[in-house]
C-alpha cells in the first residue's frame, strides 16, 4: 500500500508499506479521510518528540471496513467508519471510571513517543482495536467524519468546564479548537459568547459560526474590551485555545471572580502563573485533554447541523500532496485551518 512516511524529521515521501494484518480483535480500515492535525506538524520538525521517526502519522481518520478480526462483532466489511484517536487499556483505574484519555496505558494512533509506536493513517489501510471504532451516521461525509477527533476535543473541553447554562464565555484562539469550542459552547447553553482573536480571517470565521461578538485584540486592549461588554464583572468562563504565557494570563483577567478558566492549549510546555490573581480572586484552573468518549455525541451534533464543520476544511487533497501541505503548514501559511488527505484520490478507489 501507499504511505506517507516520515523517515526523519522534515522528510515525508510517500513509501510502498506491507498491508497490516488486523489482529483478532482489530479492525482494518481502508482510509477515505485524514485530517492534518496541529500535533502532526509540530511532531513533523522534532519539536513535540511524540513523532519519532520512521513513523506513518495521522489520527483523525475516516474510512470505510476492509476486514475483520476473528474475534470482531458488530462491523462488517465495506460499513462506513471513524474511530477514535485514544487507545485506552480498559483495565487502568481510570479507564474503569470512564476516564480513558487519562489512561495509564494510554497510547494514540500516529504517535512514536519511545513508550510506543503506532502506525497511523496517512496510508491507504490502518488497523485500529474494533472497541474504539464507530459506525457513521448516513449524511456524514468521510471528510466531515475526520473532524470528529476535534468536535470531540472541544467538547471535552467544554464539559470539564462544568457549565450550567446561561454563561458568558470567551474563546481565547480562533484555530480549529477555538472554532469548535466555540459551537460546543453553544450547545452546553452559554448565552453569550466572544472570541478573541488577532486574526481578523479567523474572527470573519467565528462570527459565520455564531459568536456574539469578536474582538480583534489581545493582552491589556482585550481584558479592557471584554470587562466593558460585561459590566466590568469578567467573564463566566473562559476557554483558552492557545496554550502561551499572555493568552493564559489575560484569561485570568478576563474571568469573572469565581469563574473558571479551560486551559485546551498548550504550545509552550511551561507559562508563568500569575499566582496571587488566581488565589485572591478564587479562579479555577481546569486542564482539559483529549476527549473521553464523547465521538458518539460529536457524530449526532454534526450529523444535524449543531455543530459545523464544512466550513473549517481548507482542502481535502490526494496523499501524494501531504508532503507540500505540511510544508505550508509548518511554514506557517496564512487562513489554512484543516487540511484533509484522501489515499483514494489518484488511486483508482474513489467513490
Amino acid at each position: 500500500m501507499n504511505a506517507l512516511l516520515l523517515s526523519e524529521y522534515k522528510h515525508l515521501a510517500i513509501a510502498t508499506l506491507p498491508v497490516p494484518a488486523p489482529g483478532p480483535s482489530d479492525v482494518l480500515v481502508q482510509v477515505a479521510a485524514c485530517g492534518i492535525c496541529g500535533s502532526d506538524v509540530h511532531g513533523y520538525d522534532g519539536a513535540s518528540g511524540r513523532r519519532i521517526p520512521p513513523l506513518v502519522m495521522g489520527h483523525e481518520a475516516s474510512g470505510i471496513v476492509a476486514a475483520i478480526g476473528s474475534e470482531v462483532t458488530g462491523f462488517n466489511v465495506g460499513e462506513r467508519v471513524t474511530f477514535d484517536s485514544t487507545v485506552s487499556c480498559g483495565v487502568c483505574a481510570f479507564c474503569r471510571e470512564g476516564e480513558i484519555n487519562l489512561c495509564d496505558n494510554r497510547q494514540v494512533i500516529g504517535v512514536s513517543c519511545g513508550d510506543y509506536s503506532r502506525a497511523g493513517a496517512f496510508a491507504e489501510y490502518v488497523t485500529v482495536p474494533a472497541r474504539i471504532v464507530y459506525k457513521l451516521p448516513e449524511g456524514l461525509s468521510f471528510a466531515e467524519a475526520a473532524m470528529l477527533e476535534a468536535v470531540s476535543v472541544a467538547l471535552h473541553a467544554v464539559a470539564v468546564s462544568d457549565l450550567e447554562g446561561g454563561e458568558t464565555a470567551l474563546v481565547i484562539g480562533a484555530g480549529m479548537i477555538g472554532l469548535l469550542t466555540l459551537q460546543a459552547a453553544r450547545v452546553a447553553g452559554c448565552s453569550r459568547i466572544f472570541v478573541a482573536d488577532i486574526d481578523a480571517t479567523r474572527l470573519k470565521l467565528a462570527a459565520d459560526l455564531g459568536a456574539d461578538k469578536t474582538i480583534l485584540a489581545s493582552g491589556v486592549e482585550l481584558m479592557q474590551e471584554v470587562l466593558r461588554l460585561t459590566e466590568g464583572r469578567g467573564v463566566d468562563v473562559v476557554l483558552e485555545a492557545v496554550g502561551r504565557n499572555e493568552t493564559i494570563a489575560t484569561a485570568i483577567d478576563c474571568v469573572r471572580k469565581g469563574g473558571t478558566v479551560t486551559l485546551i492549549g498548550n504550545i509552550t510546555p511551561q507559562v508563568n502563573l500569575p499566582l496571587q490573581k488566581v488565589v485572591s480572586r478564587q479562579i479555577r484552573l481546569q486542564g482539559s485533554c483529549a476527549s473521553s468518549g464523547e465521538y458518539p455525541e460529536a457524530m449526532q451534533l454534526m450529523a444535524t447541523g449543531k455543530i459545523r464543520v464544512k466550513p473549517l476544511i481548507t482542502a481535502i487533497a490526494p496523499l501524494s500532496d501531504g508532503p507540500s501541505w505540511f510544508d505550508r503548514l509548518h511554514a506557517g501559511e496564512p487562513n489554512l485551518m484543516k487540511i484533509v488527505l484522501d489515499p483514494r484520490i489518484g488511486s483508482g478507489h474513489e467513490q
